[in-house]
């Protein structure tokens, strides 16, 4: 393999070829596409963190391994003439010149929101021609996303044909509207009408941090981490009087509790 590729993209499929070959890495050559899911998952969540820690340098690097995933597919449906690297390439060119004809046609788009407006649309001629079939505008949302990804998904690609409430407020009172109906069927005692009814307070509760501008999946997970602290000190406040956590009332560790959170944990 020569490694005076003119691209840098032509060098890593070269390698990629080289691992995948008679010759190459025994671990490379025995992957699918389907062995190799976790990873692009991985590698996907690995480019935020590098975003939110701030640093380009780890943000290149990361950016590099998801490119690798990218690269790793292509290379294996290359070896069953399926499409290749370039393809994947050429197809996304494509798909943003047919998808913004604000830019590379004459449709005139004045702000975002016709934008997306727009991209919706021409998604779902594209769906319709496809399959011959009525296209929803939520077809594409992957079922395996995240649930509160999911969620926010399926509510901003209904807010982007109108279904939508104008304000955070309006969307607040229906959280407490299913609260209500939640309690009620906690009363009940109904296994499937609690989870039904919970998961309708998580979907509410997911559409006012969307009308807020905030991601339900990162607003968790930074309550995650508050959690995760403020236990971690009740759990060295117990360790340093030699106390066990399982010895501890539930109105003792609520109250070393709420000197963590009064100490900004």
């Amino acid at each position: 393999m020569a490694d005076d590729c003119r691209y840098p993209a032509d060098r890593l499929i070269g390698i990629m070829t080289r691992l995948r070959g008679a010759d190459g890495c025994p671990w490379d050559r025995k992957q699918t596409s389907s062995s190799l899911k976790p990873y692009v998952i991985e590698e996907a969540y690995e480019v935020v963190e590098a975003v939110d820690g701030g640093d380009p340098g780890k943000l290149c690097e990361e950016l590099g391994d998801l490119l690798l995933q990218i690269a790793f597919h292509c290379q294996i449906a290359s070896e069953q003439a399926a499409f290749n690297f370039n393809d994947v390439v050429d197809s996304i060119c494509e798909k943003l010149i047919r998808r913004h004809p604000h830019v590379f046609a004459d449709v005139k788009a004045d702000d975002s929101g016709t934008v997306l407006r727009n991209w919706e649309r021409i998604k779902q001629k594209e769906k319709e021609s496809d399959s011959g079939e009525p296209a929803s505008i939520l077809d594409e949302i992957p079922s395996y996303l995240p649930a509160l990804m999911q969620a926010a998904k399926i509510q901003d690609k209904a807010s982007r044909v109108g279904f939508d409430w104008r304000y955070a407020e309006e969307a607040a009172a229906k959280v407490w509207e299913e609260t209500g109906e939640f309690q009620e069927a906690l009363a009940s005692g109904q296994r499937d009408r609690v989870q039904d009814e919970m998961g309708d307070v998580l979907f509410a509760v997911v559409n006012v941090a969307r009308l807020l501008n905030m991601d339900a999946e990162e607003t968790l997970r930074r309550a995650n981490g508050r959690f995760a602290n403020r236990f971690r000190y009740i759990e060295r406040w117990a360790d340093g009087r030699g106390v066990r956590l399982e010895d501890m009332t539930l109105e003792e560790m609520d109250a070393v509790w709420n000197e963590a959170k009064e100490a900004g944990l």
